[in-house]
């Protein structure tokens, strides 16, 4: 007798959006935050909204899921993967302080994690067995990050313009920048502070760009 295949399981509503509220955490964002990133209505993604009055389970639109990922710069195969049974995702990631990361030893050429000196510390899954987090230090980086505040830097995803990033400098200075332009010959950086000014570095000055992919705010 020939054994049937197993049909596949239908997507349920209770994935769909503990998908939406795992891609809101890895932007740092509330439901609503990223509601209001993507351009709707910030109610959209609020829990009172996934299920009608008369007790009917409400989806999101394809349209709305759509504008989420673009606003978060995700992949529909990361929509895919936060999809995934059970409780939230995570992975322990190196964790170093933002201070120390100028520092030699702790970095390879291609700025992953080396060396000793790494705490450990539970986070959402990236999908990037080299991702580390790193502990914000002072207050020149507000508002966008405090000092607490954890990023998870993935060396291993692609970085898009108006991504934010962390640069290594040849020089052993390492900053969180907006990626505003990049080049064969320089790299445009915004500042995330007003205070502070945007930086431009010519090609050989830098050591490596990671992107920052979560921050827990």
């Amino acid at each position: 007798m020939v054994k049937q295949p197993k049909a596949p399981r239908p997507l349920t509503h209770a994935q769909v959006w503990m998908a939406l509220d795992r891609l809101a955490e890895r932007a740092g964002l509330s439901p609503s935050g990223l509601a209001k990133a993507s351009g709707l209505d910030p109610t959209t993604f609020n829990k009172s909204k996934r299920v009608t009055g008369d007790g009917r389970e409400r989806w999101p639109s394809t349209e709305s899921v759509s504008k989420a990922l673009a606003a978060t710069n995700a992949t529909m195969e990361t929509f895919v993967q936060l999809l995934g049974d059970g409780p939230r995702g995570g992975q322990s990631v190196p964790l170093l302080g933002f201070a120390q990361a100028g520092a030699g030893g702790y970095f390879d050429d291609s700025g992953f994690p080396a060396g000793k000196g790494w705490d450990e510390v539970a986070l959402p899954a990236t999908g990037d067995e080299h991702a580390y987090a790193l502990e914000i230090e002072g207050d020149s980086m507000r508002p966008a990050y405090r000092e607490g505040d954890i990023i998870v830097v993935s060396p291993g995803t692609p970085i898009r313009r108006g991504d934010r990033v962390v640069v290594r400098t040849t020089g052993g200075e390492v900053m969180v920048k907006e990626l505003k332009r990049r080049t064969a010959k320089v790299l445009e950086l915004g500042s995330l502070n007003p205070v502070h000014p945007d930086r431009t570095l010519e090609a050989e000055q830098v050591e490596w760009i990671a992107r920052i992919v979560w921050a827990s705010q």
